[in-house]
């Protein structure tokens, strides 16, 4: 069955307050009792104490580390350091659970998946203040996060992975079917640290994998709430979660007993993955960066889609892969069009994300905020023009005011680099041929949309577009059937929908000769 939840992006101005997101929930599949029996509650308030979750037990390490709350630069809570003795011990409870979690009928997976899945919705509010403290964005989007990742799981276990009849003659009968590998690493990254963590959980226990997390160290606090909140739900062994420093990911990748890495980051590190992986032929997907441009054409409803391109330029201080990064306008609109963005986006509250009506929260971590500087200073050595912004004030956290460039040069670095930070250049066309060809240049290829009233002329240029998913008058929209990835360096495979499932499997071909 598909589910048909997806994360709609839908925007709507009320008393110049933004209200955001509207998340279409979905009539799931409504599925029996099984064997596995699941407390119908979980009452973990969520403290601030945190553990490894290895073979189901809460377990810490002789030396800590802690992450900072990039809107204060205060420490957050420490956390277990983990080495080569925490990964192996984890490998090996991975490997037992495999055995017998890879047997048990998919209704009883999707069983323990939900009940996992009710257990983080009754925890949303501990889960929402949690994401804040850890990763910076306001509580309205961090709630936002929690929720769909409740629909995710329950979308992706809700999915079928059926055998195949690839021939059924008088001579013979031949059978697709796909097996799981084993045990799965999920390498996640700090922008959205539950909701993409739980699509890879979801889609190797689904398969009837086990999977060792592996939280970045800027955000490791709710991935190890998750797989703590998720120890009564499934077999000892089968979800855990390490927390380490950057040392962790390359001994995860490098274990000859892990058969896949997810890994959902920088495409300079997810060349190091794959270059890691090869040496054991190990399986892996990689959802790497991506520098999206915006098609708009003349012929579009300015006040609408200004109102829509500003937050998906400016969500989450434009720290997500597939948020608009190029934004190109049609010269006969630029103008109006520019001033009436630069008016919008004026509208949206940088600050704190715990305070009422923030939108723009701060950029994640100093590492990310240096190389912020960096780029900002380029505006000035290269002389562009700033409609709005283009200084980094000081203040107590590692906040950047929205930024928009006014019709930059293509080779500048504000064009050509993704920023991963609240900065967006806004560039002229007036040439269809040229504007595709300046929207695919460049090394990324992940996310594209075009936005006209004409559907058959969005149409065209949408199938011109050289990225894993093109939006026509929509931008980031995602659904847990949906396959996800990137072309050219944003990516190889493809994570959610049946083709995100099969990349936990081997394909296995099964000949009956009669």
């Amino acid at each position: 069955m598909v589910s048909s939840a997806r994360l709609n992006f839908s925007v709507c101005l009320h008393k110049s307050k933004i209200l955001l997101y509207s998340i279409r929930l979905p009539s799931f599949l409504k599925i029996q009792s099984y064997a596995i029996k699941t407390p119908l509650l979980v009452t973990n308030r969520l403290s601030q104490i945190f553990h490894n979750v290895i073979n189901s037990e809460l377990t810490s390490t002789a030396q800590t580390r802690h992450a900072i709350n990039p809107a204060n630069k205060q420490p957050n809570p420490p956390v277990p350091l983990s080495a080569e003795n925490e990964l192996n011990s984890a490998v090996n409870a991975a490997q037992r659970a495999f055995r017998l979690w890879a047997q048990f009928p998919i209704e009883q997976r999707r069983v323990a998946l939900f009940a996992w899945a009710d257990a983080l919705d009754s925890e949303k509010d501990g889960f929402t203040n949690l994401l804040t403290q850890e990763q910076g964005k306001p509580l309205s989007q961090a709630l936002v996060e929690v929720n769909t990742a409740v629909t995710w799981i329950k979308g992706l276990a809700t999915l079928d992975l059926p055998e195949i009849t690839l021939e059924d003659s008088k001579k013979c009968k031949i059978i697709q079917r796909f097996v799981p590998l084993g045990v799965a690493c999920a390498i996640v990254p700090w922008n959205f640290p539950i909701l993409l963590a739980v699509g890879k959980i979801t889609s190797a226990l689904i398969t009837g994998n086990s999977i060792i997390v592996k939280p970045s160290p800027f955000t490791p606090y709710s991935a190890l709430k998750l797989a703590e909140l998720a120890i009564p739900f499934f077999p000892a062994g089968l979800f855990q979660a390490l927390s380490g420093d950057e040392t962790l990911g390359p001994l995860m990748t490098a274990h000859s007993g892990i058969q896949k890495i997810s890994f959902t980051g920088s495409t300079a590190t997810g060349k190091k993955v794959a270059a890691s992986c090869a040496k054991f032929l190990k399986h892996y997907t990689l959802e790497l960066g991506g520098n999206d441009p915006a098609i708009i054409c003349e012929d579009v409803d300015i006040e609408d889609v200004v109102q829509k391109v500003g937050i998906l330029s400016f969500l989450c201080s434009g720290q997500v892969c597939m948020m608009i990064k190029r934004i190109y306008v049609h010269e006969s609109i630029y103008n109006t069009f520019r001033d009436k963005l630069v008016a919008f986006v004026e509208t949206l509250v940088l600050g704190e994300g715990t305070k009422p009506d923030v939108f723009v929260g701060p950029v994640q971590n100093e590492m990310q905020f240096n190389k912020a500087k960096g780029l900002f200073a380029s505006i000035q050595s290269e002389g562009l023009i700033p409609a709005l912004g283009g200084t980094i004030e000081d203040s107590a956290g590692y906040f950047i005011d929205p930024t928009i460039i006014d019709n930059p040069p293509e080779n500048s670095r504000v064009v050509t680099e993704e920023p991963f930070a609240p900065i967006v250049p806004l560039m002229k066309w007036s040439d269809e041929n040229d504007v595709i060809f300046n929207a695919n240049n460049g090394p990324m290829g992940l996310g594209s949309s075009v936005w006209s009233k004409d559907l058959e002329r969005a149409h065209r240029i949408g199938r011109q577009m050289r990225s894993g998913s093109v939006w026509i008058n929509s931008h980031f929209d995602v659904a847990p059937h949906v396959p996800f990835g990137g072309h050219k360096e944003s990516g190889i495979g493809v994570e959610l929908g049946l083709e995100g499932l099969k990349g936990f499997c081997n394909s296995q071909t099964l000949w009956f000769n009669k």
